[in-house]
């Protein structure tokens, strides 16, 4: 059975148990992209997901991608690409840009999931100091990053993009580095990829990831910007 909510953001979501198998997390439609109702299903583990033309859906997949931020996994091509120190890496510089690129049409996928609704309801999340991203760039040009919401001691990434072959991995690896020194438990991945995985992502029950965001969302948190000094190389513990 699929829930409808409505314009209410106090309205409560139904428990993740009760999502669909197939397809698979499936668990309500309706309601709004409000600050309350984006942070309220964040903690419960749901996320929305949706393409232009449709209501809106609420998922809670399950098993669940996660990332120990201290797991990243950095391939030996990879620290070669980092010790070259052709890309420079910013935090919360351009959120805008950052969006816009996850939203930009891929290949062999002409749409988008971030439909303008979407985009407006990050852009104000970032704005209130919840969602933040992260830039990687070659000379002045932005080639690659990623955005997610950031709830206590939890990271939810919601998308990422490349201009370059290795770019969202080196966002995702700076991105990782940040969140151990900060003492953050996990990030979100939502759903698996290869991609992913070869990063160190892995899969965990669904009733064990809810669990431990009853947990770390209630933390203490980074609110506000994360911009720092600006735009840097690698340092050498990463590579």
């Amino acid at each position: 059975m699929i829930f409808v909510l409505d314009d209410n953001p106090d309205t409560p979501f139904p428990d993740v148990s009760l999502a669909e198998r197939e397809p698979d997390g499936l668990l309500a439609v309706g309601g709004d992209l409000t600050p309350q109702r984006l942070i309220q299903a964040y903690q419960l583990g749901i996320f929305p997901w949706f393409t232009e033309g449709e209501p809106i859906l609420w998922w809670s997949p399950d098993p669940r991608t996660v990332l120990y931020p201290e797991k990243i996994k950095i391939s030996r091509s990879l620290r070669k690409v980092l010790k070259k120190k052709v890309y420079k890496v910013s935090f919360d510089q351009d959120f805008e840009a950052v969006i816009k690129g996850c939203a930009a049409p891929r290949e062999n996928s002409p749409g988008t999931w971030l439909v303008p609704e979407m985009i407006d309801a990050y852009r104000q999340q970032h704005q209130l100091g919840m969602a933040h991203s992260v830039e990687v760039w070659r000379n002045d040009e932005l080639v690659g990053g990623l955005y997610g919401m950031a709830i206590g001691a939890v990271f939810f990434g919601e998308s990422m993009f490349s201009r370059t072959s290795d770019s969202s991995k080196i966002a995702l690896v700076h991105l990782s580095r940040r969140l151990t020194q900060w003492g953050f438990k996990m990030i979100d991945c939502q759903v698996y990829t290869n991609h992913l995985a070869s990063l160190g992502a892995e899969e965990i029950p669904r009733s064990s990831f809810c669990a431990d965001l009853h947990r770390w969302t209630r933390l203490e948190g980074r609110t506000g910007s994360w911009a720092d000094q600006g735009r840097h190389f690698p340092e050498a513990d990463i590579c």
